[in-house]
C-alpha cells in the first residue's frame, strides 16, 4: 500500500514511473489524489498533451480570499501576504502528483480582494468559467453570499477561513463544507486541556470588537460544557494610540498589571482578542503569576508551524521548499480544502462533479491531513472533524481531544457542536 506523503517525498519518479499501476489501485492506496471535472458539468477543457500521451482533463478550483496587510501588536504577528494561498498552491501540486497517472490536472483560479470589496461579481465569474469548487477565505457574511450564488449552479464552497459558529448552525448551507475549525472547536480543545490539568478557575479578559466577543462567548460555552468556572470578566477598551513607540513598552508594563489587579484568584487568565488590540501584552505582565491562554499565550489552532508529528515533517518540508516559511493554520486549512477535492476525484475514479460531490457527502469519504487519523465531515453541518493543536509561539504543547473525553461516535465530536447541540437544518 502506497502512502501519498512518501510518494511526494520523491519516490514517484524513482519507483512508480516505470510501473504499470492502474488508476483504481493508485486511487485507493494514496492518501488523496484528484481528477478533473467533466466539461459538461462546469469543468475546463482537457489540457494539452504531447503526442502519444493521454490528454489531461483539468479540474478548475476557485480560490477567493480577502487580504490586506494589517498592523499587529508584534511585527511577527502580521500574516504573510500568501497566507492560506500558499497552502492551496502546495495542495494543487500534491493533487497533480498522482493525478497525472489518471490523466488529471488541477488548476487554481485565484482572486484576492480587499476587505469590504463585493465578492458577488468574482463568484459569478468563477462559476461562469467552470469553477465548480470554490475555496474561500472570507468573512462570514461574504462566505454566505458566495454560498448562495454557488447554490444556483449546484457548486460547492469549501470554507477555509471563517471560524464563525453560526455558519455551522443557523446559517449553515448544504453546499458549504468547512475545513476551518469553528471557534467552539478551538475553545473546546483549550478547555479540555485546562480541565485535564485541573486548572478549573478562569478569569476572562475580552476586547470590545465583535470577533473578540464571539471568541469570548465560545470560551464561556466551553467552560459550561466541561465544568470550568469563569470567576471574573473584564473588557479591555480599544483606546487606540501608538504603542509602538520608544516609551510604549514602559507604558504597557505599568498599565497592564494595574488593569488586571482587581481580578479574584484564578488558575488561568483567558484572553479573547482576535482584533489584536491588547492580547500580546498580557503574558508576563499579569498582576499575579498565572498562565495565559486563548488568543495569546497558549493558543488553539488547526495547525502549528512547529508541528512535525504524524508525518507532519513531510508536509512542512514540502511547504517550506515551496514558500520559504513554515506552515500556518490557515495554510493547512486551505491545503486540506484542495486535497478534499483531489481525494474525492481519485476515489470515485470519475471526472463527473455530481459523483465527486456525492462521494464527499457520503459515509466513505476521508482525507489525511497529518493529524494522526483520517478526517471526515460531520453530516449534520459539514464541519471537518479534526484535532485541535495547542501551542505557544515556538512549540506544540498538546493536542485535543484530551485523554478521558469520550464520545459514542468519535472523540473528535467532543470538539464543537455535536449533533444534539446543532441548530443546523439544511435546505437542499
Amino acid at each position: 500500500m502506497f502512502d501519498l506523503d512518501r510518494l511526494k517525498g520523491g519516490l514517484v519518479p524513482l519507483v512508480l514511473a516505470p510501473l504499470m499501476i492502474s488508476a483504481a489501485t493508485l486511487g485507493s492506496a494514496a492518501q488523496g489524489t484528484g481528477e478533473s471535472a467533466a466539461p459538461a458539468a462546469g469543468a475546463a477543457a482537457p489540457a494539452a498533451a504531447s503526442p502519444g500521451q493521454k490528454k489531461l482533463e483539468t479540474v478548475r478550483i476557485g480560490y477567493l480570499r480577502t487580504y490586506e496587510r494589517s498592523l499587529a501588536l508584534s511585527v511577527l504577528g502580521i500574516p504573510p501576504e500568501d497566507i492560506g494561498l500558499a497552502g492551496a498552491n502546495v495542495a494543487i501540486k500534491d493533487n497533480d502528483t498522482t493525478g497525472s497517472f489518471m490523466g488529471q490536472k488541477f488548476l487554481l483560479d485565484v482572486v484576492t480582494l480587499k476587505p469590504g470589496d463585493d465578492v458577488a461579481p468574482v463568484v459569478e465569474k468563477m462559476l461562469a468559467d467552470g469553477d465548480h469548487y470554490i475555496v474561500t477565505d472570507l468573512s462570514a457574511e461574504d462566505t454566505l453570499k458566495a454560498a448562495d450564488l454557488a447554490k444556483a449552479k449546484n457548486a460547492i464552497i469549501l470554507n477555509a477561513g471563517a471560524e464563525d459558529d453560526r455558519l455551522r448552525n443557523d446559517d449553515c448551507r448544504y453546499n458549504v463544507f468547512h475545513t476551518a475549525p469553528s471557534r467552539s472547536m478551538l475553545t473546546d480543545g483549550l478547555a479540555q486541556y485546562l480541565m485535564w490539568k485541573q486548572w478549573r478557575n478562569w478569569a476572562l479578559v475580552e476586547g470590545e470588537h465583535e470577533d473578540d466577543r464571539l471568541f469570548a462567548e465560545a470560551l464561556k460555552r466551553s467552560a459550561t460544557k466541561f465544568g470550568g468556572k469563569i470567576v471574573a470578566e473584564k473588557v479591555f477598551e480599544d483606546a487606540g494610540g501608538a504603542r509602538a513607540t520608544d516609551s510604549g513598552q514602559a507604558l504597557v508594563q505599568r498599565q497592564i498589571p494595574v488593569f488586571l489587579q482587581d481580578l479574584p484568584d484564578h488558575d488561568v487568565l483567558l484572553v479573547a482578542d482576535e482584533s489584536e488590540v491588547f492580547g500580546t501584552y498580557i503574558p508576563w505582565r499579569t498582576w499575579i503569576p498565572r498562565p495565559v491562554a486563548g488568543t495569546a499565550g497558549l493558543v488553539p489552532g488547526s495547525w502549528h508551524p512547529a508541528s512535525e508529528q504524524w508525518g507532519g515533517a513531510q508536509i512542512q518540508n514540502r511547504f517550506e521548499d515551496a514558500t520559504g516559511r513554515r506552515m500556518e493554520s490557515k495554510d493547512m486549512q486551505a491545503w486540506t480544502a484542495v486535497r478534499v477535492i483531489g481525494e474525492a476525484a481519485s476515489r470515485t475514479q470519475s471526472t463527473d462533479p455530481e459523483k465527486i460531490d456525492a462521494f464527499i457527502r457520503g459515509k466513505d469519504f476521508t482525507v489525511a491531513a497529518f493529524k494522526g487519523q483520517r478526517l471526515t465531515f460531520r453530516d449534520w453541518d459539514w464541519q471537518l472533524r479534526q484535532p485541535v493543536l495547542l501551542g505557544t509561539e515556538d512549540s506544540v504543547v498538546t493536542s485535543s481531544p484530551q485523554e478521558g473525553f469520550l464520545h459514542q461516535v468519535s472523540e473528535l465530536d467532543t470538539l464543537g457542536y455535536d449533533r444534539p447541540e446543532s441548530t443546523c437544518k439544511f435546505d437542499n
